[in-house]
């Protein structure tokens, strides 16, 4: 099995899915980003009757639709595995669920935070888990976390929003800090939850993984995007 400098899984993807605890750990990360997806449409919807015009309802109902669309391939990708996609999500629906109970946004503004740099957060986790999968899971996994239009809009709106009130710009950047704080945890949480996962990042005998050094440069480089959107949308992290 292939593999670069940083022990990605190369793109022998029949070989890797022969391995059953290999197979069960991309089912668990799929089931994961699937029921992520789902809750992402449901937050996004309640999101849009917040808005205080139309066009922003509209806005925010459309990014809502876009999630809820990259639920289908998942789960084809999941069956094709042998596995059932409902199954599959059940094990990550009390961690997401909590995450989203801490963090419900009381205004406008806090919605647009988290549906930007929550969701990022989040996205980075599993793109980073990404790298080690079979090229066919892979760019499943990263397509499914391309931006649904959060990233021009929110910015937009952020600033204009600092720019017309500057005491909402501290607020925000520490509404910011919460979001990365309570994002962290779940990961920590599903990913100590669920033994696959752990496997996966630790490798095996013939799938290198992430040693001690690497989880920290991993978790630095969520770090440090995070601080890059907090300075895109105008606010001190």
């Amino acid at each position: 099995m292939t593999a670069s400098t940083d022990g990605q899984v190369g793109d022998d993807a029949p070989l890797a899915l022969q391995d059953p605890d290999y197979r069960e750990a991309v089912i668990d990360l799929l089931g994961a980003i699937a029921y992520g997806e789902i809750s992402a449409f449901e937050r996004l919807a309640e999101d849009a009757k917040l808005a205080p015009s139309l066009e922003d309802k509209v806005a925010v109902a459309s990014m809502a639709a876009r999630e809820f669309g990259k639920v289908a391939a998942i789960h084809a990708r999941i069956a094709e595995l042998g596995a059932d996609p409902f199954a599959a999500m059940a094990p990550f629906r009390g961690a997401i669920d909590r995450f989203h109970e801490h963090t419900a946004p009381s205004d406008w503004y806090e919605g647009l935070i988290k549906a930007y740099v929550g969701d990022a957060l989040a996205d980075d986790f599993y793109r980073e888990i990404a790298a080690y999968l079979d090229a066919t899971t892979r760019d499943l996994v990263v397509s499914s976390l391309e931006d649904s239009g959060h990233a021009a809009f929110v910015v937009d709106r952020v600033r204009a929003g600092i720019g017309a009130d500057p005491r909402l710009g501290g607020r925000l950047a520490l509404w910011g800090r919460r979001l990365m704080g309570e994002a962290l945890t779940q990961a920590q949480r599903v990913a100590a939850e669920r033994d696959a996962l752990t496997a996966l990042l630790a490798g095996g005998i013939d799938r290198p993984g992430l040693d001690l050094a690497a989880i920290g440069r991993m978790f630095a480089r969520i770090t440090e995007r995070h601080a890059e959107r907090m300075a895109e949308l105008g606010l001190a992290h």
